[in-house]
């Protein structure tokens, strides 16, 4: 009879590469990746077009949904430091494959909710757990496939959350005019829990398991001792990286951009209504910053290849700031849609970033570790925003002061970007130009 350890291993085992590698499987993880994530953040995203609903069916009202939501977010978001250290210590298959059934599994359980308090425990907790071996597994994961070519493939993978984002609000509101929402519900919770399983399988957690290199490609001579040093491990543990001033410059970057980032995504559509836009069209800003933010995604990776972590994000963040302005100053939608395309461009710039400069200023020994970290820590507070930027509206009559407090957030963001220097190499190899910006 095998044990639980027994199993554990066998899940978290590669599966045997075929008999003659063709494509490099780098880019089928790549591509498991952006499925899995696209089906987590296209399943997360839905919740704002499922309350109208949810709340014509129970009569609980929205601030009321609110609070679970909240939950939702923060939990998922704190809990990325645990997913981090298990797929450092597991592999992503195991993590990934949990957390599909948990986050399929926790929606499942929402369609069937009578009670507000079973809706904290099926949202706010049963899914948390499993949107949190999401992001970080999966990114983490494409970190340790690809160097030379790390943030174009951290570009595609991302990307499969904006892509999320764009079209599953539309196929959510069409199930629950067909079906209802509670059916609705059930269909994306039992698709998202086969989808994101099934490619848990598949997914390995670094080359070396199938005997292959970083990017599909063998190092040139000069630089077998410094691949080699890449893929066995070198680097900084979470307890090492914590002992830098880079660590804490990092994690006070992304606190402060994180802290407003959700600010629009919720308050938008109420800002374009207040402006006298009719609700549909209040929509359609949405559906802008969703393909700003996919826009962002696949081209910041690539951009920083080139011209550097460091700089690319310094650009995301002028952008966001820039972005702010343009709501504050919004009379109609003339500004309105631009300023919600260069919010998404920069959103989704900066998200993409973030797993690819931990990767090349502390290495691979702990990466997920790292990442989840950075994640729990600073991801954590962006529960935290919408409710600032209600509160504030309630108070002056005008998203002004919100608005403003997200400018200011990403401008002293900006400002701490300039004190940031990677830390000393322990075995870490970079993307050429990584490092361009902040030696």
């Amino acid at each position: 009879m095998k044990t639980s350890s027994t199993v554990a291993r066998e899940l978290a085992a590669p599966p045997p590469p075929p008999p003659t590698q063709r494509i490099f499987y780098g880019w089928i993880v790549l591509g498991l990746a952006f499925t899995v994530l696209f089906f987590a953040y296209g399943i997360q995203f839905t919740f704002g077009v499922f309350m109208p609903a949810i709340e014509a069916d129970t009569g609980w009202d929205r601030a009321s949904l609110s609070l679970p939501y909240a939950l939702y977010v923060f939990l998922y978001s704190a809990l990325g430091a645990a997913s981090g250290w298990a797929t450092d210590r597991w592999g992503p298959r195991i993590v990934i494959l949990s957390g599909g059934c948990l986050l399929g599994g926790g929606i499942l359980l929402t369609s069937q909710v009578q009670e507000l308090w079973q809706l904290y425990v099926s949202l706010g907790l049963i899914a948390a757990m499993g949107m949190s071996a999401a992001f970080v597994p999966c990114n983490s994961t494409v970190v340790r496939w690809f160097i030379r070519r790390r943030g174009l493939a951290l570009s595609i993978s991302t990307s499969g959350g904006s892509m999320g984002n764009f079209l599953f609000p539309p196929l959510a509101a069409a199930l629950i005019g067909a079906y209802g929402w509670r059916s609705a519900y059930l269909i994306l919770g039992g698709v998202g829990l086969a989808v994101i399983g099934l490619c848990a399988v598949f997914i390995v957690r670094d080359p070396q398991q199938l005997n292959l290199q970083p990017d599909g490609a063998p190092p040139a001579p000069a630089q077998e001792e410094s691949h080699r040093h890449a893929v066995s491990g070198a680097g900084y543990t979470l307890a090492e990286a914590r002992g830098t001033l880079s660590f804490w410059l990092l994690n006070l970057v992304f606190t402060l951009t994180w802290l407003v980032v959700f600010m629009p995504f919720i308050h938008l559509v109420p800002l374009a209504i207040d402006l006298g836009v009719p609700q549909v069209g209040a929509a359609t800003v949405m559906s802008v910053m969703g393909l700003g933010s996919l826009g962002g995604r696949l081209l910041s990776g690539a951009i920083s290849d080139r011209l550097g972590r460091l700089p690319t994000l310094g650009v995301s963040l002028a952008l966001q700031v820039l972005a702010f302005v343009g709501f504050m100053l919004s009379s109609d939608l003339r500004l309105l849609y631009p300023s919600a395309l260069i919010f998404g461009l920069a959103y989704g710039g900066a998200a993409t970033l973030f797993p690819a400069i931990v990767g090349d200023f502390f290495g691979l020994i702990s990466v997920g570790a790292i990442v989840g970290f950075i994640f729990a820590v600073a991801g954590s507070t962006a529960a935290f925003g919408p409710y600032i930027a209600g509160y504030l509206y309630d108070a002056s009559g005008s998203y002004q002061t919100a608005f403003l407090l997200g400018a200011g957030l990403n401008l002293l963001g900006l400002g701490v970007l300039f004190f940031v220097r990677k830390p000393p190499t322990k075995g870490v190899v970079s993307a050429p130009a990584a490092f361009a910006y902040g030696r």
